[in-house]
């Protein structure tokens, strides 16, 4: 039975136009990530990771947006270290909330005012950001009632912020995060990492996170 058989019925009609079967990081990450657990997913480029960590919190949102009386604000944040990756996240994540009736939008310092306005009155599902602006957020007293409905972060790349002062103020504003949301899911990805155990301990925070590393090492042979 393939993982995808786990996730919303209407996630996986959508599935049918991207991935005919899982691939090997999300068979192993999407059941972890169902049943809550903490991930650090070390998948190589193109080898779906984004998927394997969106899908099963699309799957979480699914379900809070039934739920009666279920709370106004940011379900999830998916933090990028570079603007750039911001742009690229927002149109492939947007594909998938559009189909699913999810909300995709980006933040970061150059957002204009008209686009800020509008997500601290009507706040998206999925707030894709940057380390520096999550720590610009938490003072905002709107933003600040839209973050206590955060259950899941991402964070892509994060190679990029391991032993980095940009790093240890990201893990300082998750702990100010857990302060108004309670614990939430962490998931962190990264397509290579020297010492993935220090990592996850670093962005784990207060619990425990799994590492699932589907990068092969390929044994090499030097005749001189």
């Amino acid at each position: 039975m393939s993982t995808f058989s786990l996730l919303n019925p209407g996630i996986q009609a959508v599935l049918g136009d991207t991935f005919a079967v899982p691939t090997e990081p999300q068979e192993l990450s999407i059941p972890l990530i169902l049943e809550g657990e903490d991930v650090l997913l070390i998948a190589p480029t193109g080898s779906g990771k984004t998927e394997a960590a969106v899908l099963p919190i699309f799957h979480r949102i699914l379900e809070y947006k039934t739920l009666k009386g279920a709370k106004k604000g940011f379900y999830t944040l998916y933090i990028t270290p570079l603007r750039a990756l911001n742009r690229d996240m927002l149109s492939r994540l947007e594909r998938w909330g559009e189909k699913l009736g999810i909300t995709v939008e980006v933040r970061h310092g150059d957002t204009s005012m008209y686009a800020r306005r509008r997500q601290a009155l009507e706040p998206p599902d999925v707030l894709i950001t940057t380390p520096e602006t999550i720590q610009a957020i938490i003072p905002g007293a709107r933003l600040r009632e839209h973050l206590k409905s955060v259950r899941h972060v991402t964070i892509d790349e994060v190679h990029e912020l391991a032993n980095s002062k940009r790093g240890t103020q990201l893990a300082v504003a998750l702990e100010r995060i857990v302060e108004l949301a309670g614990n939430f899911q962490r998931i962190c990805l990264s397509a290579t990492i020297g010492n993935p155990e220090s990592v996850a301990k670093f962005f784990a925070g207060r619990k425990t996170m799994q590492v699932v590393n589907t990068v092969s090492t390929k044994a090499v042979e030097i005749e001189v």
